[in-house]
Order: C-alpha cells, then structure tokens, then sequence
C-alpha cells in the first residue's frame, strides 16, 4: 500500500517470495495499479500459468536477482518463447518484461523470443552517450520485433 500511496502505477511481486500471490495480485490490482509477477531464471513457467490472469505484466528475470551486471541467461529464451504462446493464447492482456543481461544483443534476443518491455541497467550505464546507447537498443529490439 506504501509504494501505490507514494504513486506507483505498477507493483512487481517475485512467485519464489512463497507469500499468497493470488491474493498480492488482486490486491495491487483493487487498488488500481498494474500488477506483475516476476519469476527467476529457474523457475518453470508452469508455476507462474495460472496466475496470468492476475496479471498486466510477467517480469522473467535473465540473471539471478541481486547484483547488476550478471551475464544473460540464454536458458531463459525459450521460458519467454512459452510465456508469449500461452499469453497469446489464452487472450491474456500481459506484457512480458524481461531483465537482466539487456545489451543490444541480448534485447533482440528477448524481442524475438516475445518480450516486449526490457530493463537494462549495468549495459546502459556504462555508455559514454546514453541517448545514442537506448537509441541503438531500440533499434535492435525493433528489428528483432518486425523479423520474428
């Protein structure tokens, strides 16, 4: 409640956090904000399914949280490949966020595989020009988007 109070539009809760998701989810969402559901690099999708309806968006992470800077796990491609198919599928409205990793490659990877909203930190951060440095990353993410 603190963090809608303080203007929030949209709440991220991890699954692997083992508190009442469902309920988390409806409640973000009483609220009147979006809510999501993050799911770590070895968490099968299967678990994050059901709670889709609950959700605008589904945060998979492509590092193991903690520390920034972390190499891309590639194994996570086909979870978000398999997000996106039951999304479309079902008529869920969810976007698929992903983070962790994020460069020019890796975020047309993501693209590709059905993300639709990427989080990059460490790679952006490190660019001596910012504004050319997200430039080039949308480009690439826009590229990958109208080929796959």
């Amino acid at each position: 409640n603190e963090f809608i109070d303080a203007g929030a539009d949209c709440l991220n809760i991890h699954l692997e956090a083992r508190h009442q998701s469902a309920r988390t989810l409806e409640s973000i969402r009483q609220r009147g904000c979006r809510s999501g559901l993050a799911i770590n690099p070895a968490t099968l999708l299967k678990h994050a399914i059901p709670l889709l309806p609950l959700c605008d968006q589904l945060l998979c992470m492509t590092v193991n949280p903690g520390f920034g800077g972390q190499p891309f796990l590639a194994e996570v491609l086909p979870k978000i490949r398999e997000a996106r198919e039951v999304i479309v599928r079902q008529n869920y409205q969810v976007d698929i966020t992903v983070d962790g990793g994020i460069n020019n490659e890796t975020a047309a990877r993501c693209v590709g595989s059905g993300g639709n909203i990427l989080v990059s930190g460490s790679f952006l951060f490190a660019q001596t020009d910012l504004t050319q440095a997200v430039s080039a990353m949308r480009s690439a993410a826009t590229a990958a988007n109208v080929s796959g």
